[in-house]
């Protein structure tokens, strides 16, 4: 049976009170369901601003997308999502992620693991949360097997990365779908798959403006590009077929979009609801 769709948006860009309240009730009002921050240094401290978020509003859902687990040290950010837990009224999701920046480990005075220590790091920060606050939601993001094994076996919500182009010779999308499948077992049919879109068109153009997706694929050309599944192209109903098209074929029923195309896929959500 098809899941219940479910929307979120990315919140970038929010540096004071009023901004994020702002986003936060326009966000509601447009019909999402999540509003979520990332984990960058340079960025909004994640668990602030989704509080302040949260306070602002009745039923919108607040999440990380996604917490750098290698900056945290499990008993501790368990006391900040219990807290956060219990301050929003139950409205926290958490994501988690591996981490993946070296640069940011250097800033914040960490040694820099390998990709393997890091998702081990990522294991048992999960493990420990899973124990200690059984009843926050777990997403975890990425695209490795090591990293989608964990997320199989441990999280509630698999964010689906499929950076790779579809081609004629294959569907990416669909080969990491299968491996979480074979990974998660008998719990398969229990998760809900997410992917985040990173381009869309805004305006009537239909044409998507890739300088997001491009700083996250940096050595795929255009033509690749646009035939990822995180970028979107077409009129309003041309996307909504596409997201219909995700869950009927693929079982993503969870879409995060970005900031800049949050009015814009408000659209979307109308015609999907």
């Amino acid at each position: 049976m098809a899941k219940d769709f479910r929307f979120g948006f990315g919140l970038h860009a929010a540096a004071r009170q009023s901004s994020v309240q702002e986003w936060a009730h326009r966000a509601e009002e447009m019909g999402y369901d999540v509003l979520h921050v990332p984990d960058h240094l340079g960025a909004p401290a994640p668990f602030p601003t989704l509080m302040t978020a949260a306070a602002a509003t009745e039923t919108l859902h607040v999440g990380t997308f996604v917490l750098n687990a290698g900056f945290y040290k499990p008993a501790l950010l368990a006391r900040d999502v219990a807290a956060m837990r219990d301050l929003t009224g139950g409205r926290l999701e958490l994501g988690l992620g591996a981490g993946y920046v070296e640069a940011e480990f250097v800033a914040a005075e960490l040694p820099f693991p390998t990709a393997r220590e890091r998702v081990d790091h990522l294991r048992h920060v999960t493990e420990y949360l899973a124990e200690h606050v059984h009843d926050v939601p777990i997403l975890i993001a990425g695209n490795g097997n090591r990293l989608l094994t964990v997320a199989a076996q441990r999280a509630q919500i698999i964010g689906l990365t499929g950076g790779d182009p579809a081609s004629e010779g294959g569907d990416p999308l669909a080969e990491r779908i299968s491996f979480v499948r074979n990974a998660a077992g008998d719990q398969f049919d229990d998760l809900e798959l997410n992917i985040a879109i990173t381009a869309m068109p805004i305006d009537d153009s239909g044409i998507p403006d890739l300088s997001i997706t491009r700083r996250f694929l940096p050595e795929l050309t255009d033509e690749q590009l646009l035939r990822t599944p995180g970028v979107l192209s077409g009129s309003t109903s041309d996307i909504a077929d596409e997201i219909r098209r995700y869950r009927d074929v693929y079982g993503v029923s969870y879409i995060i979009v970005q900031q800049p195309h949050a009015e814009a896929f408000a659209e979307v959500i109308a015609q999907l609801r």
